[in-house]
């Protein structure tokens, strides 16, 4: 099917705006020669993509559909834009990425630091997410690299680093101080109230996982979005939950939590954060940049 690559820009104007005036204007064309391509577009997919409504339009589903891969491919097109203009004078350029919280705090903010001060002139855009989250935005092209936790299923398409290994711990506040005194079985402590991240991340798998092995099951009281809400729920007596050591070592020094104990034959395997991309995908100059600097950071460290 041999489409005007012009419709599917005025397309995305359109689909961006919900409004046809408004695309026209951005476009620096007029409503009706908007109005005619859209039609034309519609025509030659044989479907319908707009709706049209008092306050402006809404997409079809199929409308929805196409405007998920054309707003990935015009993104990428307008960045590679940007990088061709300014190459000559320094690199440049943007970097869209997924990454969990836990592999932000532990990994990706040191990295990042150190990759401004190389490469002022590359942006950075984070999207926060779940490891599954991250995975899906991968594939589907709406960031070019994910930095995740483990556990996840690896899709033939992708590849990994394994950027850094680490343990987590139990632990509760204050008021949960008679639980550090002895090591625990599962059984021992199932009945407190317990924290933890949500359903749909890949923290949760693990330690559903990791109870059912030992026949308990989990069930959590509070479920968060982000590891960083973990912490100061703990502290203030809310539940406990594992949190990653490196995060809790300051406040257990500071005695604003306490280690609870497992038996030292209950074994926590250790988690590690990769750094994933999409085989299937070249990278722009700022994308590859960036994952080649990630890679190194990697390298020096098991040096």
């Amino acid at each position: 099917m041999d489409i005007n690559f012009e419709y599917y820009k005025i397309f995305y104007f359109v689909a961006k705006y919900r409004n046809i005036t408004r695309a026209a204007t951005a476009l620096g064309s007029n409503q009706p020669n908007v109005t005619r391509v859209m039609k034309l577009l519609e025509a030659q997919l044989n479907c319908r993509l707009f709706i049209r409504e008092a306050r402006g339009i809404s997409l079809t589903e199929e409308g929805e559909l196409l405007y998920a891969h054309v707003e990935v491919a015009y993104r990428h097109l307008i960045n590679a834009q940007e990088e061709i203009f300014r190459q000559d004078s320094q690199r440049c350029g943007t970097v869209e990425i997924g990454v969990t919280e836990t592999a932000l705090h532990l990994f990706l903010i040191n990295a990042l630091r150190e990759f401004r001060q190389e490469y002022p002139a590359i942006k950075i855009k984070i999207h926060n997410q779940s490891t599954p989250e991250s995975l899906k935005y991968l594939m589907s092209g709406k960031v070019s690299i994910a930095v995740i936790t483990t556990p996840f299923d690896m899709p033939r398409e992708l590849v990994s680093v394994n950027a850094l290994d680490f343990q987590e711990i139990l632990v509760g506040g204050t008021q949960y101080k008679d639980l550090s005194h002895n090591d625990l079985e599962l059984a021992d402590i199932i009945g407190y109230p317990w924290i933890g991240l949500g359903r749909e991340s890949a923290t949760y798998r693990f330690y559903q996982d990791f109870f059912i092995t030992y026949g308990v099951d989990l069930k959590l009281d509070m479920e968060v979005a982000t590891s960083d809400l973990m912490l100061p729920l703990i502290e203030n007596n809310l539940g406990i939950g594992f949190v990653p050591e490196t995060l809790a070592l300051p406040l257990l020094r500071q005695k604003r939590l306490v280690q609870i104990n497992l038996h030292s034959r209950l074994n926590i395997p250790s988690r590690a954060i990769q750094i994933v991309s999409d085989r299937r995908r070249g990278k722009s100059l700022a994308e590859d940049t960036f994952y080649k600097f990630l890679k190194s950071k990697v390298e020096i460290s098991v040096k």
